[in-house]
């Protein structure tokens, strides 16, 4: 305000009032408190031209210099505004009331604009008509009531919110004007508002007076008073907040479709996740339909067959459905949903007879079922996902009165992008989920060979769906001597590439048993392939992603399931001799078995259990046992042993009170054994990782089956083994044939033995389903089949012992070597 004391702001005060006097008085002032911009009105104020003002230190303009404590408040405010006493540039004061804005354009960023008003300041006739035009004009819609809660005034808006003139409902209680139970909600808090002497907000869903829908309101709430301050009513304002709340809904279903969709690798369930999101917060009923898995099918072919996957409805029973679950229907070309799908885009239908007109081309029946439920707003949006058509989804409102307005359809097409991404990611894992389950399979043995030296059953169950199928493994193979070697593996990891892993380790597993290895050397042999097995996926890893394109990033990093750091697995390999009863076997980070003996008692092997495969340079150690005709052997993966809540020691013990039962007893079905401890050990929803289980139920060969010589290394030992052979054949009622040719091939192989290699040297004869022959000696040196020129007197003899055996090999012991050879039985 202007200092009234002052003879020259009396004059300014009244020529204020003059037409021509500048409505204020504005100036800028630089970031170094120079003034740098001087208006008319700033010159009537103080005096100073524009000329004379531009260029000057704001501070030479003051009355006062401004306190310290004023100027260290400025740093941090944007706006400032106080009384400030200037000097006219005649000497005299003005006080003034001024409004200051730092960083205001034009001012730059440390300027200050500067600003005070010079005319308007006292009440014009007619103003106090703007206070009742103000309010009855308001777009506010708001109304007075006086302490009783009796209503004294309201406005235009007001009136059309209530339906009512203001002369008919003057003197009236809220509840009397609306009648419905919420205006008694709002009279109680208009109640405690003046109870309480405080502003209230209340935010409630109601129909008015003057609307056909019930939608939300937000009711403001201020007690009025006197000059004096005692309470004379209070001021209620409505705002409708449909818009507000229809986007808090949008963002809500946006986010629930965030958090709900895409929870399994499911297709159906995925659908009805979508379904779920949709009814009721954005449609009444909604399907789901899938283009169906037809060769040839294309999304701009003029019918299209879909599968419906999910549907629902407000309704109980879903009345709206014209297609059932899982059923195929043939939809014609101009359909909404063959439109949508050969368009790319939302089809949408605004009001009753345009869904009539766009409806009544697919179906007659879903047309009039359209008809009956009063459908009046539809939507049909494709769901597409990394460049792929996957389906459509058909949203219909038939009781929400209003149509699908901008923004929901924005928001049906951000979910049904989402669930597109969902139901693609579930449709590439089911496929790979076959694919992987069927090379597993494809690579397990269909059948575990008959062998006397033990009595075999497995089990091989893959994990669920969501976890994947994985590389665990069990093997029964054959070795020379009647001897059998069991084997049960898992390779880390899951999908395609952990089977096909796999399957590599179970046929590298199958040539090391060949060369008759020990079982500590076969899985040192095993730990290197595996060692480079990982290398060679990791430069394969790394020339992927240098090719990458960033949609099979997002594939990738969604749902990877084949692809890990690096390639391990696990293994225990045992090889069990009828013949000697004992049992040799090593593990490499695998669990250990479990051994039930004939008497009952079950224990956990005691064995040292390695490191497992892949890590390179460690080593293995072995250990071995007899065991007793009938003992039962158990081997598994931990994805038997282990599970929720359950650790491998508690698997182990569970493992062996099953074995304990009289289930395991000798001469019970082992199958039936197998079918038991997956149902002890195994949840009934599945297992996190695939199982395998093997049991072996050792045997002994007859002592009469099997004939033992020593051999005196001198060449007329030749002929003794031969006569004894003979005998031994003819014993065992053998044909001469087969006698003969056994003759010959033991000769030959004694020979040899005598020849090439160091005494001692024994000759044994195995009748098991083939007629087993075997040399031993002290020697490692191993012979070699090779073509004998025409003049060699030697070099023959393991070439007649290739022809005439249907197999042979050697292997090695701690003692020296075995050369075998197999004869196959008569018919």
């Amino acid at each position: 305000m202007v200092d009234e004391g002052s003879p020259s702001s009396r004059e300014q005060a009244s020529a204020a009032e003059d037409v021509d006097v500048p409505p204020d008085a504005t100036a800028m002032v630089d970031g170094a408190g120079v003034i740098s911009r001087w208006s008319t009105g700033a010159r009537f104020l103080l005096g100073w031209s524009e000329r004379e003002a531009l260029g000057r230190h704001a501070a030479r303009l003051l009355a006062d210099g401004p306190p310290s404590e004023t100027l260290r408040g400025l740093a941090g405010l944007r706006r400032w505004n106080g009384s400030l006493a200037l000097r006219h540039r005649e000497g005299h004061r003005v006080t003034v009331p001024l409004v200051a804005h730092r960083g205001a354009p034009g001012a730059g960023e440390g300027g200050w604009l500067l600003v005070t008003a010079l005319s308007g300041r006292e009440p014009r006739p007619g103003d106090e008509d703007l206070v009742p035009w103000g309010f009855a004009q308001s777009p506010c819609a708001t109304a007075i009531y006086d302490t009783d809660l009796r209503l004294r005034k309201i406005n235009v808006r007001m009136e059309g919110v209530m339906g009512l003139p203001e002369d008919e409902v003057r003197g009236l209680l809220l509840p009397q004007i609306g009648g419905r139970e919420e205006h008694l909600a709002v009279e109680r808090a208009l109640r405690g508002v003046l109870r309480g002497g405080r502003p209230h907000d209340l935010d409630i869903t109601m129909r008015t007076g003057g609307e056909s829908r019930v939608h939300p309101w937000r009711m403001v709430m201020v007690p009025l008073r006197d000059p004096e301050g005692r309470s004379i009513g209070a001021s209620l304002t409505a705002h409708d907040t449909s818009e507000e709340h229809a986007a808090r809904e949008r963002l809500v279903v946006v986010n629930e479709a965030s958090v709900r969709i895409g929870t399994s690798l499911d297709v159906t369930r995925t659908a009805e996740e979508l379904t779920e999101v949709c009814v009721p917060r954005l449609a009444d009923f909604i399907t789901v339909d899938l283009l169906a898995p037809l060769d040839g099918q294309h999304p701009t072919a003029r019918h299209l067959t879909l599968l419906r996957a999910a549907h629902r409805s407000i309704h109980d029973g879903v009345p709206e459905a014209v297609v059932h679950l899982g059923a195929l229907e043939v939809y014609p070309e101009r359909s909404p949903r063959v439109r949508a799908l050969s368009e790319g885009r939302t089809i949408r239908c605004d009001d009753a007879d345009e869904v009539s007109r766009c409806w009544s081309g697919e179906s007659v029946s879903r047309a009039a079922i359209f008809r009956e439920s009063g459908v009046h707003a539809t939507l049909a949006v494709p769901l597409r996902a990394r460049g792929t058509v996957l389906g459509v989804a058909v949203l219909v409102r038939h009781r929400r009165p209003e149509p699908f307005a901008d923004d929901d359809v924005l928001v049906a097409e951000e979910i049904a992008a989402r669930a597109a991404v969902c139901v693609d990611n579930a449709r590439r894992y089911t496929r790979e989920h076959e694919v992987a389950l069927t090379l597993q399979r494809s690579l397990l043995p269909r059948a575990l060979p008959r062998s006397a030296a033990v009595l075999t059953a497995s089990r091989y169950q893959p994990a669920t769906p969501h976890a994947g199928v994985g590389g665990a493994w069990f093997d029964v193979i054959p070795l020379s001597g009647a001897r059998v070697a069991l084997v049960v593996g898992d390779v880390v990891g899951h999908g395609v590439r952990a089977s096909a892993t796999m399957g590599q380790l179970r046929t590298a597993v199958r040539t090391l048993a060949d060369l008759d290895l020990p079982p500590e050397e076969l899985l040192t042999h095993l730990d290197d392939l595996v060692v480079r097995l990982s290398l060679d996926t990791d430069d394969t890893d790394d020339t992927d992603e240098t090719h990458d394109t960033d949609e099979t990033h997002d594939t990738d990093e969604t749902h990877d399931t084949e692809r890990a750091d690096e390639t391990g697995a696990t293994c225990l390999y045992a090889v069990y001799d009828p013949i000697s009863r004992r049992c040799a076997l090593a593990g490499a980070g695998h669990p250990p078995p479990v051994l039930r003996l004939p008497d009952g008692t079950v224990t956990v092997w005691d064995m040292p259990l390695g490191p497992p495969l892949g890590l390179g340079g460690l080593p293995y150690e072995p250990v071995e046992r007899e065991l007793p005709e009938n003992a039962l052997l158990a081997l598994g993966t931990d994805g038997l042993l282990e599970g929720r809540g359950r650790d491998l020691d508690t698997g182990l013990r569970t493992l062996c009170d099953v074995l304990g039962r009289p289930e395991a007893d000798p001469g019970r079905s082992l199958d039936h054994l197998c079918d038991t401890v997956l149902g002890a050990l195994l949840p009934q929803d599945g297992a996190q990782d695939d199982v395998a289980l093997l049991f072996a139920r050792t045997s002994t060969l007859d002592p009469s089956r099997v004939a033992t010589w020593d051999v005196d290394p001198v060449p007329p030992s030749v002929a003794e083994m031969r006569k004894r052979v003979n005998e031994r054949l003819t014993a065992w009622g053998f044909d001469e044939d087969t006698a003969l040719t056994c003759e010959l091939l033991s000769s030959e192989m004694v020979t040899n033995a005598i020849c090439h290699a160091a005494p001692p040297i024994k000759l044994r004869l195995i009748l098991d389903k083939a007629l087993i022959c075997e040399v031993f000696d002290a020697s490692s040196t191993a012979p070699h089949l090779r073509r004998a020129r025409s003049l060699d007197e030697t070099g023959r003899g393991l070439m007649l012992v290739a022809s005439l055996a249907q197999r042979w090999g050697s292997r090695y012991t701690t003692s020296g070597k075995t050369i075998w050879v197999e004869q196959p039985l008569p018919t």
